[in-house]
């Protein structure tokens, strides 16, 4: 769902009410002819110790019930990745087992870094982490990041040149931490180019939803919609306030024509 949206813009310490009116960007046609037709896209979720749920958790139940609806493409695969094989805890006290370590995980279509208790200081300063996500980042067609997430993508030099947003509470130390980054708030999520950011929480799934209507279109949109109770398209009266760099006039979904 594409359009003109309500922001505020944060920059440097100054608070300006904006009209989010962007023009396109050439990433997205770059992403549409790199996009595989012939297997499932990959979503690699980076999990570390401390990981919060939902911001885990809402991308990717939207993302994988992408199978359900996607064919003939057969949607999206999900899978965790974090620095060690053994077991993560989350911070609401899940275990979950990686699929896969920095060492062995495949090459991604979509790069999601969900918030973690320490993304806003000890993930930062984490080194490898850091120089992964960087790598990962830079090979994926697409790289979100939900609340805090945005910290660890905007340390791995993956925010320069995009605007982005973060969790409502740390607009100001986010701004402060990455002076020269364009960020935006008061939006449920910001798409620029091939990145996305999320204010997180339960507006994850908003971002979620958004870049699977991008994909592949309403119809697979409005079917996960369907199953997981998420109106969409959305209506006026619903719709969040978010920013896009997509115009309206870009309505076809980049992997394939939305037929039924």
């Amino acid at each position: 769902m594409r359009g003109h949206s309500i922001a505020v813009h944060l920059r440097r310490g100054l608070v300006l009410v904006l009209l989010a009116a962007l023009g396109g960007n050439p990433g997205i046609g770059s992403a549409a002819d790199s996009l595989p037709q012939d297997r499932p896209l990959r979503a690699g979720f980076l999990i570390v110790d401390g990981v919060y749920d939902t911001e885990l958790m809402a991308p990717w139940d939207v993302f994988q019930h992408t199978v359900y609806h996607s064919a003939p493409h057969p949607g999206i695969e999900v899978l965790t990745i974090a620095p060690e094989g053994r077991p993560i805890t989350t911070a609401e006290g899940l275990r979950i087992v990686p699929d896969y370590t920095f060492e062995t995980a495949p090459k991604l279509d979509i790069l999601v870094v969900p918030s973690a208790e320490h993304s806003r200081k000890d993930d930062r300063q984490d080194e490898r982490l850091i120089a992964w996500v960087s790598q990962a980042g830079s090979d994926a067609q697409f790289v979100v990041s939900l609340c805090w997430g945005a910290f660890i993508l905007a340390e791995a030099g993956l925010l320069d040149g995009h605007s982005c947003t973060t969790f409502p509470g740390d607009y100001q130390s986010f701004a402060e931490a990455f002076p020269d980054l364009d960020v935006r708030v008061n939006a449920s999520f910001v798409h620029d180019g091939r990145v996305l950011t999320s204010q997180g929480g339960a507006r994850s799934y908003d971002v979620a939803m958004y870049l699977i209507d991008l994909i592949f279109g309403e119809r697979v949109a409005k079917g996960v919609g369907g199953g997981l109770l998420i109106d969409w398209p959305w209506s006026e009266s619903n719709r969040p306030a978010y920013v896009t760099d997509i115009g309206t006039d870009s309505s076809e979904p980049l992997l394939a024509p939305d037929q039924p």
